[in-house]
């Protein structure tokens, strides 16, 4: 697609993002609406008219060009090492992140958060250049990750996720009605435990689609909500260990 086409189509999504029409356009240019449509069928507006057509949104010619290039970008899965560690190494912008990627808006956080204005936009600003999120006029917020984005495997916010879990998550009973906790044991063959490692990963995406499909919903409709999902080689010798004759186990 020729680079005109591609602002030119950019335009239009930007415009109707803002709730304007070719009737608020042709206002602003000066010009009838049939005019301004003939502009855009032709793909023929000046920098100038451009530029006037920009101003209508509170945008520049420069914001309009970003969002055009973000637009063809490839969203990102996962963020290096250093990345991680810049997010890992202030809390207050892991909690920021995760909340973002949960699909808070900047006046959701200040509501919920001991937050000012100016640390939230400078978070979601550190976010920006993390190409985790495009951060857009009004402070709305874009994300560009890809739909299957994760946390490094061994990173440094898994590590510490991971460290947390092991000091809070199962300071519950889990006898409240959002909650669930299953202990399975038992014995499984290598083939059995691929099919249900791939089950696992499918109820993960589950997860992840239903938290899509909520993020919609007013925050007041929704509770953050965390599953642990785990299968390792854990038998009862860890429970028992003493009692197992010498020489003898479960494996």
């Amino acid at each position: 697609m020729p680079q005109t086409t591609e602002l030119i189509t950019t335009l239009k999504k930007l415009l109707k993002r803002h709730n304007k029409t070719y009737v608020d356009v042709a206002d602003c240019l000066q010009l009838s609406e049939a005019s301004v449509k003939r502009l855009f069928s032709e793909q023929n507006l000046s920098l100038q008219r451009l530029d006037d057509v920009c101003a209508l949104m509170g945008m520049e010619i420069s914001d309009l060009v970003h969002e055009m290039r973000s637009e063809h970008a490839k969203p990102i899965s996962e963020l290096t090492h250093a990345q991680e560690k810049e997010i890992a190494d202030d809390l207050s912008l892991l909690l920021v992140t995760v909340l973002v990627l949960n699909r808070w808006s900047w006046q959701d956080i200040i509501s919920r958060y001991n937050f000012s204005e100016a640390q939230v936009i400078r978070y979601l600003a550190h976010l920006d250049r993390l190409n985790i999120i495009e951060l857009l006029p009004g402070n709305r917020i874009k994300l560009l990750v890809a739909p299957n984005f994760k946390w490094r495997d061994d990173g440094p916010i898994m590590k510490l996720f991971l460290a947390k879990i092991e000091t809070e998550f199962f300071r519950t009973r889990f006898s409240k009605t959002h909650e669930k906790l299953v202990v399975l044991n038992g014995m499984l063959s290598d083939a059995s435990n691929a099919l249900f490692q791939r089950k696992m990963a499918q109820l993960a995406k589950d997860f992840d689609a239903l938290s899509k499909d909520d993020a919609s919903l007013p925050l007041g409709e929704r509770k953050g909500s965390t599953v642990l999902l785990a299968l390792r080689d854990w038998d009862y010798e860890r429970l028992f260990g003493e009692q197992r004759k010498q020489g003898r186990g479960w494996s």
